[in-house]
């Protein structure tokens, strides 16, 4: 379905492009309420109630020892692929090839400047959209967990939303919105919005029904079980899905910026693709990784910031 997709969309094929996404969306709904019934048959424990927070001794050591461990194992990775099956060096560049291109080739400047360029393009569409979807997903967890009458509408509308291939999301919301910032931002926030609305409403349900009852003694209504109860349970499915959500709004970014904005990372490596400038094509690709897993870093250490003042119970 990709490929037909890719073809409907180089051949203006509107029709075609709607019957895909379609298509798409009806199979992802079917396969989304098959795994929740599936899950409402396995799933039949109550949730724990955890009142302590866990020990931290060693956490701290672990976290540098997959620092340290993680980065070797990808670069080794990397050049042993590269040496394994004999790749043509013009077209697979390695970790050495890559840092020459970035701090010692004789036009290294030039290419650090275009892609620190790019980079910026990127961010003021990537950092607006991830927000946004990650408010957004939240905000409607929670209106559905004080307002459940309104599942019927939001939950088949959300799926359906989110269930569009994004290659096919980016053209049209481009014809919706138009080509800029606006049509950028949207699709960002598309691609994180619903992860974060499906992790958010889990974590509001896994609220411990002991301490629900206790609320429920003193006639707490259900504004105060939301912000006593239910959100402390949430935040750690809502710090994953943020993590989770980190490489698939470079991911909407980049597509869109490829097929629709011809500006930012994601048209550079298109750009560098086409004119045969390897160098460029993996620099970008290797920077754009590493800010990416920065990116989830920075994610997590917020997370243990946030649950460590108001949620120390939820650190794993």
């Amino acid at each position: 379905m990709g490929v037909l997709t890719i073809r409907a969309i180089r051949a203006l094929d509107v029709e075609m492009t709607w019957g895909l996404a379609t298509v798409a969306t009806a199979v992802s709904i079917l396969a989304y309420v098959a795994i929740g019934a599936l899950a409402r048959r396995v799933l039949l424990d109550a949730p724990p109630v955890i009142l302590a927070a866990p020990s931290s001794t060693g956490r701290r050591s672990a976290v540098w020892l997959d620092s340290l461990l993680v980065p070797g194992l990808a670069l080794g990775a990397w050049a042993g692929t590269i040496w394994l099956f004999d790749l043509n060096p013009f077209f697979a560049k390695g970790p050495g090839d890559v840092l020459a291109a970035l701090v010692s080739a004789p036009d290294a400047g030039e290419t650090r400047a275009t892609i620190a360029t790019a980079l910026g393009e990127t961010a003021l569409f990537l950092l607006p959209g991830y927000f946004a979807g990650l408010v957004a997903g939240a905000a409607l967890a929670m209106l559905l967990v004080l307002v459940p009458s309104l599942a019927g509408t939001a939950m088949p509308l959300a799926i359906a939303l989110r269930s569009v291939p994004i290659v096919t999301t980016a053209p049209l919301v481009v014809l919706l919105i138009g080509r800029g910032a606006l049509g950028t931002i949207v699709l960002v926030a598309v691609m994180v919005f619903f992860p974060t609305f499906v992790a958010c409403l889990q974590g509001l349900r896994q609220a411990p029904g002991q301490i629900m009852a206790v609320l429920d003694s003193y006639a707490a209504g259900p504004v105060t079980r939301l912000i006593r109860v239910r959100v402390p349970a949430m935040l750690p499915a809502f710090f994953a899905s943020a993590r989770m959500a980190v490489p698939a709004s470079v991911l909407a970014v980049t597509v869109v910026e490829w097929l629709a904005t011809g500006s930012g990372i994601g048209s550079l490596m298109a750009l560098s693709a086409s004119l045969s400038d390897y160098d460029m094509l993996w620099s970008s690709v290797v920077l754009v990784a590493v800010l990416s897993a920065l990116s989830y870093l920075a994610v997590g250490w917020v997370e243990r910031r946030i649950l460590a003042r108001y949620a120390p119970e939820q650190l794993a």
